[in-house]
């Protein structure tokens, strides 16, 4: 009986959020509060992706501010949920509005009026698009987004969705929320051709092709890499196992063939989880793995959750990864690493489109491990075709990705933090 009526309270907030009314409300409530409010126009208003033990996220958010310079109000569901590193604290405001993105009812009638007064100094609003645009994750969510950037736009406020993914099964609601939003000037820039190709097919205009943001990313750590290889001797290859996958293929024994490859093959396996939460992270399918192959000679695995400057610190150490997480993938092929990239959700053919590597991407489904080990096999050696590929892209992948920063608010020169 639960289920059932979980699933008809589902059905009945789609049909609410594809009504319009919702939104409808909420641009009226944002508009009344920027009337009110003084506007002094000063700040960056950012719109952070959800975070909360995501990496990803995080990188994004960090990349964001590394290529900026000026007042940033940070705008979060709660404070704990962003770790904001030293050398951006005295710039950022944080601003935890509880209950804008996935609040409802009263609550969230409040949080948007909050938004409203922050969006009255701002000169700039960002969102970080990411992959929670094409409501394949949650629907009202996405449609609220591209709906605050609306309401931003037609107050008179520039603002732009940076870099995100665009799925081929977007639903409706989010398809015309997005398109209405591009409609009234805001800037959609979309992280790679094929998902570019999907909005407009999907008849969203215009769009921009950009690349990931994290690929502009300048900050490394390698303070994690010294402690966790310091006594290894061997080539390294980063393994990830994503708990977004582990619902739809039991995914340990496929990785314990994939780690015994890697061995074979004379390198030294970091199992490096890359998302802590305590609905799909990576923690206890990870442990999992380890579970299994722990006790093997050369195998290690990483504890807790890393900065993103130390993930890269690993990355730019590493010879191979494969990976479930595509911000892993991103931060591997920032140093020239092929990352070999389970795919579930439609966005990583565009990133190795971008690459022109396209065996890198793996169909997350029984048997894959067969196809890794075929595919590291073909990527590992250092003259291989797919390591000049990346080569030979990433000076324009990195030039792509910083458009998603070029004309905000005091943009930083490139070279500066």
């Amino acid at each position: 009986m639960t289920k059932a009526i979980e699933r008809a309270h589902r059905i009945w907030r789609r049909a609410v959020v594809a009504s319009g009314l919702p939104s409808l409300v909420d641009r009226r409530i944002v508009r009344s509060r920027v009337r009110a409010e003084p506007r002094d126009r000063s700040r960056h208003l950012l719109l952070a992706a959800p975070g909360g033990g995501n990496v990803g996220d995080q990188a994004m958010l960090e990349a964001v501010l590394e290529n900026t310079a000026g007042p940033v109000t940070l705008v979060v569901p709660d404070r704990a949920s962003v770790e904001l590193p030293e050398e951006f604290r005295q710039r950022v405001e944080v601003l935890e509005i509880p209950h804008l993105v996935y609040g409802t009812g009263a609550d969230h009638r409040a949080s948007v009026a909050s938004f409203g007064r922050a969006l009255a100094g701002a000169a700039q609003l960002s969102v970080l698009g990411a992959d929670v645009m094409d409501g394949r994750y949650s629907l009202p969510a996405s449609a609220r987004r591209s709906n605050l950037a609306r309401a931003a736009a037609l107050a008179g406020v520039e603002t732009r969705v940076i870099g995100f993914s665009w799925s081929d099964r977007a639903r409706v609601a989010a398809r015309r929320s997005l398109a209405a939003a591009a409609r009234d000037g805001v800037r959609l820039l979309l992280r790679d051709p094929i998902s570019a190709e999907r909005a407009r097919r999907d008849g969203i205009t215009p769009v921009e092709e950009v690349a990931d943001v994290v690929f502009a990313a300048r900050s490394v750590d390698g303070s994690a890499a010294d402690e966790l290889l310091q006594h290894v001797t061997r080539p390294v290859a980063l393994v990830n196992v994503s708990g977004l996958l582990a619902g739809r293929v039991d995914q340990t024994e496929e990785y314990v063939r994939v780690v015994e490859a890697l061995l074979q093959r004379g390198l030294h396996v970091l199992v490096l989880p890359h998302v802590d939460r305590a609905q799909s992270g990576d923690m206890e399918a990870c442990a999992a793995l380890m579970a299994r192959v722990g006790e093997l000679p050369d195998v290690s695995g990483v504890p807790s959750i890393l900065t993103p400057a130390q993930v890269r610190g690993l990355t730019a150490r590493a010879s191979i990864a494969v990976t479930g997480r595509m911000h892993l993938a991103v931060m591997s092929l920032l140093h020239g690493v092929p990352a070999i990239t389970l795919a579930s959700q439609g966005k990583v053919e565009g990133l190795m489109q971008l690459f022109g590597t396209p065996e890198l991407r793996i169909d997350a489904v029984p048997g894959f491990s067969a196809v890794v080990v075929d595919v590291v096999d073909q990527v590992l050696p250092a003259d291989s075709a797919a390591r000049q590929s990346i080569r030979q892209a990433l000076p324009g992948v990195v030039t792509m990705a910083q458009r998603n920063t070029v004309d905000l608010l005091a943009s930083a020169p490139t070279g500066q933090a």
